[in-house]
């Protein structure tokens, strides 16, 4: 097949955290797939057909970008962040199992991205800087239990927690629940960073103690990392480093 198929991570937010891999791919593309903000960050051209879709048709645009590179053309298929993570990269490998089996010819690449959760860990110091583990709050795809059960092993083996998803205006209550749950068994004030619109002119970063942590502190702009139960803040004039050390004492 002549055609190819790329799944792209644009970064954060700035277009300074899009890799050089990710810029060629998208100079070389006749199309371009995906989420509506995020097509929107493409540059229309020439000879590049941009095609922005709602954010709860994953796999239909998946199906999509497979028919047209198994037609010839040349697609990326555009995340925010890296897309394997929480991103489109699973749609389109679970699209490739249970499609056309020609779509298991394709040339299929994985472009990594800067993730929302280490731009925002960077801003703050090093927060994820020892063991640690990634949550989607958002219920859509798995079932709330699901969530609390993984919150709960992350607080016993005591990682830091990175969130995906923490509060939408449609579930606002999925972040309540979780803090509630945190601020209950980790029962101490370790950091909270609420890292709004990374990279962007519209960033806001805002370090707290668990205890103080309220629900309407994120947004679906906003990456939420919990420190473990060793995590550090450096005070300081100006905003706060916060580190995770490296070393356990034996």
């Amino acid at each position: 097949m002549k055609g190819w198929l790329v799944i792209a991570g644009l970064g954060p937010g700035s277009d300074a955290m899009v890799t050089p891999e990710v810029t060629q791919a998208l100079a070389e593309a006749s199309d371009v797939i995906g989420y509506i903000p995020y097509v929107a960050r493409i540059a229309p051209r020439p000879g590049l057909t941009l095609h922005p879709t709602d954010n709860r048709v994953e796999m239909d645009r998946a199906r999509h970008a497979l028919a047209l590179a198994a037609g010839g053309a040349r697609v990326v298929v555009v995340s925010s962040g890296d897309p394997g993570v929480f991103a489109m990269a699973s749609a389109i490998f679970e699209a490739v199992e249970a499609g056309d089996p020609q779509w298991r010819a394709l040339n299929i690449r994985v472009l990594p991205g800067i993730t929302a959760m280490l731009a925002a860990a960077a801003r703050a110091g090093a927060p994820l800087g020892h063991d640690f583990c990634t949550i989607n709050l958002s219920d859509n795809l798995k079932p709330w239990a699901v969530i609390e059960q993984r919150l709960r092993l992350a607080v016993e083996a005591d990682f830091a927690m990175a969130f995906y998803n923490p509060r939408s205006a449609s579930r606002p209550e999925g972040f309540a629940r979780a803090l509630n749950l945190l601020q209950q068994t980790c029962n101490d004030a370790r950091p909270v960073i609420f890292a709004r619109a990374v990279s962007t002119p519209d960033e806001v970063i805002n370090v707290v103690p668990l205890p103080e942590a309220r629900p309407e502190m994120a947004d679906m702009r906003t990456m939420v990392i919990v420190g473990s139960s060793r995590t550090r803040v450096i005070a300081r004039e100006g905003a706060p480093y916060v580190y995770t050390p490296r070393s356990i004492p034996k």
